[in-house]
């Protein structure tokens, strides 16, 4: 969702001390909330730091989540580099290493722009991992854990306790699962018009519209 700064808070803004995440500029983080912003956020940086927009009516513990969803994803949008396919192999070599003593092997490892409903996949019998293209362009630790849980899947097959025992050694699993689930649950609101601000400039490009 394109950057809305021109529709500020309806109350004082607050400043939260930075950086929150290992993503994030290490400046201050401004929350303004604004009664005419329903349900978007959006987030942008002005000089040493990053301004986030939400909802009047949003609670302590969302506002807090999606602060680091914002953060991260500004974060992903500042980092233009992209992994081709023979680094990401050679990714998903080193945490085999790191995480599954070196078991997992892929024969390969690739971008695909076929999967729009899953983040990954494998074939255990081919020993191959896709990761969709959605996925470029997002926080490493991310593109780390989804190439991860499919690594892990040459191992294990389904999701049972001894599937999610290996991926319980690698320190982010939860914060780049919650972030994915982030990503899912901003794709479901509604998809709003850019504004401009009162110089007539399209902010649009400037900053991460919903996650």
């Amino acid at each position: 969702m394109p950057v809305d700064p021109l529709h500020s808070a309806a109350r004082p803004s607050r400043k939260v001390p930075g950086p929150l995440t290992s993503g994030a500029e290490a400046g201050a983080v401004e929350v303004r909330r604004s009664a005419r912003r329903r349900r978007t956020v959006s987030a942008y940086r002005e000089g040493d730091r990053t301004v986030v927009l939400i909802p009047e009516r949003m609670s302590q513990a969302e506002e807090e989540r999606w602060i680091t969803v914002m953060l991260d994803k500004l974060a992903a949008q500042e980092s233009k580099r992209m992994l081709g396919d023979a680094e990401l192999a050679e990714r998903a070599a080193r945490l085999s290493g790191q995480y599954l003593g070196g078991r997992a092997r892929p024969t390969t490892v690739r971008w695909v722009t076929n999967q729009n409903t899953r983040w990954g996949s494998c074939t255990p019998a081919e020993g191959s991992i896709r990761l969709s293209h959605r996925l470029q362009g997002m926080p490493e630790y991310v593109v780390d854990y989804v190439l991860l849980h499919e690594l892990a899947h040459l191992l294990v097959p389904g999701h049972g306790p001894g599937f999610w025992r290996l991926l319980e050694t690698y320190p982010r699993t939860e914060r780049a699962r919650g972030y994915l689930e982030g990503v899912v649950a901003a794709d479901r609101l509604p998809h709003l018009p850019a504004a401009r601000s009162e110089d007539g400039e399209d902010r649009g490009d400037k900053g991460a519209g919903r996650a």
